[in-house]
């Protein structure tokens, strides 16, 4: 099994979220999040008053998957979540030792 983390443009939520109900996948959590990687913030104008803004606004989504549904699902949010501009976002994908779904006690796959 393996967690897909994906940090993207909060308005690509939506995108990502369908492209991944056409594969199947029932379930992701989703976390509003801030945060800066090459693009390092931008100025903004308010009032008359110029601000930095430091961390953007993006969307953190965590997806438990099947090791042979994993490629599939980090192909569909590339294609979903690219705008083609900086800070479209990242995706990590890290091993996931075992899943438990609390209300009936299945593991594995199963629990997926």
């Amino acid at each position: 099994m393996k967690l897909i983390t994906a940090i993207i443009k909060p308005f690509k939520a939506d995108d990502v979220r369908e492209a991944l109900s056409e594969l199947g996948v029932s379930g992701m959590t989703l976390t509003e999040v801030k945060g800066f990687g090459r693009q390092k913030g931008h100025t903004e104008l308010y009032r008359g008053a110029e601000y930095v803004i430091d961390f953007l606004p993006k969307v953190k989504l965590e997806i438990a998957v099947s090791d042979e549904l994993s490629d599939q699902v980090v192909e569909a949010i590339c294609k979903a979540a690219n705008s083609g501009q900086i800070g479209d976002g990242k995706i990590f994908v890290s091993n996931l030792e075992q899943t438990i779904r609390i209300r009936t006690g299945e593991t594995g796959n199963d629990a997926l």
